[in-house]
């Protein structure tokens, strides 16, 4: 059996990305094309409840290195439980966030550089590296005034518009050296950002 091919999700909070894979895996399914839709940090049991760890709002103390590690922790059992025997199987996965969001996030904006990243990520990620990146390309301020502000009980949507500013450089950097880690325009509505999505996955050979 041929293995599935990995689509993943990135951008910056309220760039609109459950949106965009609901529509994904409505396009999926009208199509009867076999897939999963999954997120980071979670997917599973045990790396749900680090999710639920990492983004209680009452966490201030996390150090940054911790917070690092609990993502690259949650990614390893997330890959291993769910990711893994997907694609063995022969389903498209589509994952809101991965690996890239540890680079823009704790790589760039929590400064603690992206060589440390991937290092820390090199033996949980192994080969499995998204077929395509999907980047909503939002700024924070346009992002965050379509979801009516940051949610207060969500620990990373509280950083701080600077904080959010430095994510979003971090993606910019990583369209200039990642591999098939693609820009999509999400300024138009909802409908004209899945036509650019249905329209890159096709260029890029992922669905027919």
């Amino acid at each position: 059996m041929t293995e599935g091919k990995f689509i993943s999700f990135e951008g910056c909070e309220g760039s609109g990305k459950s949106t965009q894979i609901k529509l994904l895996a409505a396009y999926l399914e009208s199509l009867n094309v076999p897939y999963i839709v999954t997120r980071e940090p979670g997917g599973s049991i045990i790396a749900e409840k680090i999710r639920a760890l990492v983004l209680d709002g009452k966490n201030t103390n996390l150090s940054d290195e911790c917070e690092a590690l609990l993502y690259a922790a949650a990614r390893e059992q997330h890959l291993s439980e769910i990711i893994i025997p997907a694609l063995k199987a022969g389903k498209i996965v589509v994952c809101d966030r991965y690996v890239h969001s540890s680079l823009a996030y704790q790589g760039y904006a929590r400064g603690l550089g992206a060589d440390y990243i991937r290092a820390i990520n090199s033996r949980v990620v192994k080969e499995y590296m998204p077929t395509v990146t999907l980047f909503l390309d939002i700024a924070p301020e346009d992002a965050f005034r379509r979801k009516h502000g940051a949610d207060k009980n969500d620990r990373m949507e509280q950083q701080g518009i600077q904080f959010h500013n430095l994510v979003y450089a971090g993606y910019k950097r990583l369209l200039q050296s990642e591999k098939n880690f693609c820009a999509v325009d999400c300024r138009g509505d909802k409908a004209q950002t899945h036509a650019n999505i249905i329209k890159t996955l096709k260029d890029k050979d992922i669905i027919k």
